[in-house]
């Protein structure tokens, strides 16, 4: 079975999902770690640390280098964790510098096929919990149970800065959130949109758990 959650960057998604999931028992899978890994891997190879930072990148190169590097770049995905080939990296996908850049990487075409490959293969014949921004529309259009989860972007940003990963402020990061929003609407493909059955929900003054049960009120295991 497929529960595919989609909503903007700081909605609750991956928070909910990894909830949901443990309180299934299912895989959860946050899809957008495969297009933040591949943003780390991209920064590392042209001399950032371990989270990225200090590569002097600003901006991709063009489309068929980064395609060619995705292509390249071994993924894996172990108890609800991405790795680069055996190196668990999800304490660096939230860096700013992945943060940075992420978006317009997202938004090649090609490298969203290859992504969403990976994605598949992983969920064959597993319960999967999975979130990002295509789930309900492109990645899985036949997922038994579809939801769209959105909120303020004053609630979002609050959270990012909550977390305590980010080093901007609180207006930098609302600033961040709408530019993210912007692109991630006005993609070629794969654009953030609500699937016409979709239950959509909004986060904004909402607990993890009042979410999760109103998303559970509508599953039937």
């Amino acid at each position: 079975m497929i529960i595919a959650i989609d909503g903007p960057a700081g909605s609750g998604k991956s928070t909910i999902a990894q909830y949901l999931a443990d309180t299934l028992k299912f895989t959860f899978m946050n899809t957008g770690s495969f297009y933040r890994g591949l943003t780390l891997a991209y920064l590392r190879n042209e001399g950032g640390g371990l989270d990225g930072s200090g590569s002097g990148v600003t901006q991709l190169p063009d489309d068929p280098t980064m395609i060619a590097f995705a292509r390249g770049v071994p993924f894996d995905y172990k108890t609800s964790r991405l790795f680069l080939g055996e190196e668990d990296v999800e304490s660096f996908l939230r860096s700013d510098s992945v943060e940075s850049l992420v978006a317009p990487l997202s938004s090649i075409v090609e490298v969203r096929h290859i992504i969403n490959e990976k994605i598949r293969s992983v969920a064959i014949n597993k319960n999967v919990v999975c979130e990002g921004r295509d789930m309900t529309t492109v990645v899985f259009p036949d997922a038994e149970y579809k939801f769209y989860l959105d909120a303020s972007v004053e609630s979002r940003a609050k959270r990012r800065y909550d977390q305590g990963t980010s080093n901007l402020s609180i207006s930098e990061i609302e600033r961040t959130i709408r530019e993210r929003d912007e692109i991630d609407q006005n993609k070629k493909e794969g654009s953030l949109k609500i699937a016409v059955d979709a239950v959509y929900i909004d986060t904004s003054h909402l607990t993890i758990k009042d979410v999760c049960a109103m998303i559970i009120s509508k599953i039937h295991l």
